[in-house]
């Protein structure tokens, strides 16, 4: 008998390359036989949500991602001046893999969040060209280029919203939502990780050594814990029906990327997804069970 599928919408969270977790955390959904019938997300998250939205097969999703030349993702074109990084090897993997969609093709209902730089508004990105939303869900402030669209300049969705979880399920009311969380849990005393914000190039390497670059880090580290507190704020808030968290909280923003290593620790927090559900959420599970 074939195993049906329980719905459930999903909310991923930011975090830079640690949310290759993302991906083992669809992969252990879809083992269990859920299917993902909207999703959200923020900065990578988003990013992952909008691949996955195309209804591109999983695995595929997962073998481009492991194929990726890393040092090549953070190119800069010549007009920028206003991020240390750029953004064109990322567009140009994105173009390959959503292509010129719409939100309105896309076979799973899905949102990004933005931030308006010049009023701090949160933007719901959820209708237009899918590649446009997520070059400015990734917009991390100051590392990579806003993105303008419309009358918006907008900047990465994380310094609102860590993890859409309203989001989510404003897309399809009525489901339960799985939040997938890359920052620590509270109290946890883990260590921050020293993100290294320059790719691993000679010439760069030398510019790693200049003040500049060591003011960034302590910059990138006081972001991170303004990042967990707002993460446990929001999720007091928009009280997802489950929470998900990948072990990679040491994993710094532009580290580099070990695909094996992150869906292991995305599908080993999948795992346990049944801990602390409430009724509605336990009860769609067990119909993806059964």
């Amino acid at each position: 008998m074939a195993k049906r599928s329980a719905p459930v919408a999903l909310a991923l969270g930011g975090g830079g390359t640690k949310g290759i977790a993302h991906l083992g955390v669809l992969r252990a959904l879809e083992q269990r036989g859920l299917q993902v019938a909207a999703i959200a997300g923020t900065s990578i998250g988003g990013l992952v949500a909008a691949v996955y939205a195309t209804g591109r097969p999983l695995a595929d999703i997962i073998r481009r991602v492991a194929s990726l030349q890393q040092g090549s993702l953070f190119r800069r074109g010549k007009e920028i001046d206003n991020a240390l990084l750029g953004l064109e090897g990322v567009a140009e993997v994105l173009l390959e893999l959503i292509g010129e969609k719409y939100f309105e093709e896309l076979p799973i209902p899905l949102a990004v969040t933005a931030v308006d730089l010049n009023t701090g508004q949160e933007i719901v990105l959820h209708s237009g060209r899918v590649l446009d939303a997520v070059l400015a869900t990734i917009a991390l402030p100051g590392i990579f280029p806003p993105r303008q669209i419309g009358e918006h300049v907008l900047i990465d969705g994380g310094v609102s919203n860590p993890v859409p979880v309203g989001v989510a399920r404003w897309l399809r009311p009525g489901l339960p939502v799985i939040a997938s969380v890359l920052s620590a849990p509270p109290m946890a005393e883990k260590p921050l990780p020293v993100t290294n914000l320059l790719p691993p190039l000679p010439v760069l390497e030398r510019l790693s050594q200049f003040r500049l670059a060591r003011a960034l880090n302590v910059f990138t580290q006081a972001m991170n814990i303004n990042g967990r507190v707002l993460t446990e704020l929001r999720l007091d808030i928009d009280k997802p029906d489950a929470i998900v968290r990948p072990d990679v909280d040491h994993i710094g923003l532009l580290d580099p990327i070990d695909v094996e290593d992150f869906l292991a620790r995305g599908e080993a927090a999948a795992a346990g997804l049944t801990v602390g559900l409430g009724q509605r959420a336990r009860a769609w599970l067990r119909r993806g069970d059964a």
